[in-house]
């Protein structure tokens, strides 16, 4: 892929998957974006130049970077290497790309003494105890959840996650909104 057209193609493809695969329509990205619909729609099919001015808020409205709306694809992108990320009694890893539909992400918990701050925010989510118990916080009912046992809810009821009588791992599965609520707190 060293041809400039070549490599302007797989961008053009990569946003216009990017942006369906998020369920986006082209009303909806523009509403993201700043930008009109039909700037969008050149841009993907080709009929526009494609200049920082588009691609910046076009990458950031998809939550990809340039670096990905451009790199030459290879077999290296198969596997995940997760990266932990901790805060004090939570480490995470994540388990998929930031482009998906949906988030992958496994997360060890450490018992603390206070109760977790509840939050609420569109979506849904989904997890799996791999080690120890968990503690659902999902308003006001407490939902023990043990190794081997999964939790699915709507995001809109106030929750939080505590393990309970010892460190606990889960693998949490949710979708875009999610990911913005459980990776940037």
């Amino acid at each position: 892929m060293t041809d400039t057209r070549d490599v302007e193609a797989l961008a053009r493809t990569r946003l216009r998957s990017l942006r369906t695969t998020l369920g986006y329509s082209l009303e909806e990205l523009a509403a993201r974006t700043h930008l009109s619909p039909s700037t969008i729609s050149r841009v993907e099919t080709g009929k526009r130049t494609l200049g920082l001015d588009v691609l910046v808020p076009l990458a950031r409205a998809l939550s990809v970077s340039l670096d990905t709306l451009f790199e030459a694809p290879g077999d290296e992108d198969v596997v995940i290497r997760p990266v932990a990320h901790s805060d004090g009694a939570r480490t995470t890893w994540p388990l998929s790309r930031p482009d998906g539909r949906t988030v992958a992400l496994k997360m060890r918990l450490e018992p603390t003494a206070s109760r977790p701050a509840q939050r609420v925010h569109p979506g849904h989510d989904w997890f799996v105890v791999l080690l120890g118990r968990v503690r659902l916080h999902l308003g006001e009912r407490d939902v023990d959840v043990d190794t081997g046992e999964a939790a699915e809810f709507t995001t809109m009821t106030p929750h939080a996650l505590s393990a309970l009588d010892g460190p606990a791992e889960v693998i949490m599965i949710f979708d875009r909104d999610g990911q913005r609520a459980h990776t940037h707190a």
